[in-house]
This record gives C-alpha cells, sequence and structure tokens, in this order.
C-alpha cells in the first residue's frame, strides 16, 4: 500500500478561495516612519550641527586671536628687554663722558697745544658719536622751565629778573633715549626774586 502524495503549492501559487474565487495575496507596504527618520528628526539633527558648526568656529576663531595677542605680546617683551638692557650700558658710559667733558674743561691752554691733547679730543668725539647712533642725544636744560619729569633741582636760588621755576645752571648734562629720559640733569633753579640788602636799599 502507498501512501498518496499530496501536491504542495507553491509559495507564488494561489489557493483557490472556498467560493472558488481566486484570492491574491498583497504585500503591506512599509510605513515611511519604519523607512526613514522624520522630518522633524532631520531638522532637529541639522540644527544641532549648526550649533556645533557654530561653536567650533567660534573655538578657533578665540584661538587665532590668542595667538596673536601672544605672539604680539612676545614680541613687545623682547623689544622691552633688548631695550632695557641696551639703556642700562648707556647709563654706564655716561658717567665716563662726564669725566672726559671735565677734563676738557681744566685743560691749560700750553697743554692745549701739545699733540697728545689733539688726539686726546678724540676720544670724547667718538664716545659721543657711539652714543648719538644708539639714539643717546643731551638735553637742553639751561633757560628751559624746570621740569621734575627732565630735571633733578640741586640749588633753588633767587633771581635778578624775578622768575620762579626757571632752569638757570646745569650742574651735570642730561641725556634723552629717543623719547624718554635716560638721565635727568641735574640743575639750580630760580626762586622769585633776588631780595636786596639794607645798603642797597640805602644806596637807591
Amino acid at each position: 500500500m502507498s501512501e498518496e502524495l499530496q501536491p504542495v503549492p507553491h509559495p507564488e501559487q494561489q489557493e483557490p478561495s472556498p467560493d472558488g474565487q481566486e484570492v491574491v495575496a498583497t504585500e503591506t507596504p512599509a510605513t515611511d516612519s519604519a523607512v526613514s527618520p522624520g522630518i522633524e528628526d532631520l531638522q532637529a539633527r541639522i540644527a544641532e550641527l549648526e550649533r556645533e558648526k557654530a561653536e567650533l568656529r567660534d573655538n578657533w576663531l578665540r584661538a587665532v586671536a590668542d595667538y596673536k595677542n601672544f605672539k604680539r605680546r612676545t614680541e613687545q617683551e623682547r623689544a622691552d628687554l633688548i631695550r632695557n638692557a641696551s639703556a642700562a650700558l648707556l647709563l654706564k658710559l655716561l658717567p665716563v663722558m662726564d669725566d672726559l667733558e671735565r677734563a676738557m674743561a681744566s685743560v691749560t691752554p700750553d697743554v692745549a697745544e701739545t699733540p697728545w691733547y689733539g688726539g686726546f679730543k678724540l676720544i670724547p668725539q667718538k664716545l659721543q658719536t657711539i652714543l648719538e647712533s644708539e639714539g643717546v642725544t643731551r638735553m637742553q636744560a639751561v633757560g628751559e622751565a624746570f621740569d621734575p619729569n627732565r630735571h633733578e633741582a640741586i640749588i633753588y636760588e633767587p633771581s635778578e629778573d624775578g622768575e620762579d621755576g626757571k632752569v638757570i645752571a646745569e650742574l651735570q648734562r642730561g641725556y634723552m633715549l629717543r623719547d624718554r629720559v635716560l638721565r635727568p640733569a641735574m640743575v639750580k633753579v630760580s626762586q622769585g626774586r633776588k631780595q636786596s640788602s639794607a645798603s642797597e636799599t640805602a644806596n637807591e
């Protein structure tokens, strides 16, 4: 005896309905939400990326600005260091210049005519040339109004013309280093009119 084999319907074949009509199988299409994220999600993601982009750009601009400020500050500090070092060295040379000028001022006429003095005069001239090449210039003091930023008052003396606060003598030369004071000038300053003595008043 053999069992009767039943035909296996192919998946693509449609089984007839009980009423004899052919049943067509239909596939249910996937919803849009299952295939791709919604428009709201995309817009939220775009907004988040825009915020990240703006934040990264701000951080980059801030880093560039900080670097520029650091570079400018470093260059300024380096320039100040060089300038201050030069000023310290030049300031040490000024007393040498003072001594040479005092020595020349005290030379007698017979010494001034000797050949060696002619060579000696070249020393302060060369030193003055070096100072000028570094931006050091002599300060004009006599006849100027007293300025505590440029002058150091050593003596106050009554004046014949009655002017007050005027430099009437220079005791030590002052020097400028470009636009700032390297060494203030030691000066004598006028202080009002000179008082007449009793004898001078009687003679008048």
